[in-house]
């Protein structure tokens, strides 16, 4: 593949799911991920610090766009609306960066960094979406229980969606999974 084709990160990111697949995360390096793609060495860190970037790229974004949902909702809006309104603004986020793969889920279960990577980009939104809801007069206790629940709720429908191979969006299956939750407690 010529080294002047068009979205390079894209090309990475497809490069390295095929080498991590095929040989373990801890097995590739970003050198190989590059080659593989038909890049340089440079061109792979102008794009990802490392390669655990390639697979949560942009991640970072998640807990802000959390915590502004929260604060930009409704006035008078419960802490359960204040949540699914975040999660889904969070979901619509995540699902413009990247696609249902459940190749890309087989390579993070199956390294303990990648999982640990995983854990807390999820803690962290949790964390933001708690000091959201306190911000709104939510208490403390149930800001946290809420934010918590309310990252089950998101990885239960991100791996839904997952392997609903893309049939639905992010969005709705976190919507129906909330619904669910709350189904559940009633």
């Amino acid at each position: 593949m010529p080294r002047w084709e068009p979205d390079a990160p894209a090309r990475l990111r497809a490069a390295a799911l095929e080498l991590f697949a095929e040989h373990g995360y801890e097995n590739v390096s970003a050198e190989q991920i590059a080659d593989h793609a038909g890049l340089t060495r440079r061109t792979f860190f102008r794009h990802f610090a490392d390669k655990r970037d390639v697979v949560f790229g942009g991640s970072e974004r998640l807990a802000p766009v959390a915590s502004q949902a929260i604060a930009e909702a409704e006035p008078g809006a419960g802490p359960r609306e204040l949540l699914v309104a975040a999660l889904v603004d969070v979901a619509t986020q995540l699902e413009d960066a990247i696609r249902p793969s459940p190749a890309r889920q087989a390579v993070i279960a199956s390294s303990p960094e990648l999982r640990e990577r995983e854990s807390s980009k999820h803690e962290a939104v949790a964390d933001a979406m708690a000091a959201a809801l306190r911000r709104r007069g939510v208490g403390e206790t149930d800001a946290t229980l809420l934010a918590r629940s309310g990252a089950a709720v998101f990885r239960t429908a991100f791996e839904a969606w997952i392997h609903d191979a893309g049939t639905r969006s992010l969005a709705s299956h976190v919507e129906a999974t909330a619904a669910r939750l709350r189904d559940l407690w009633a």
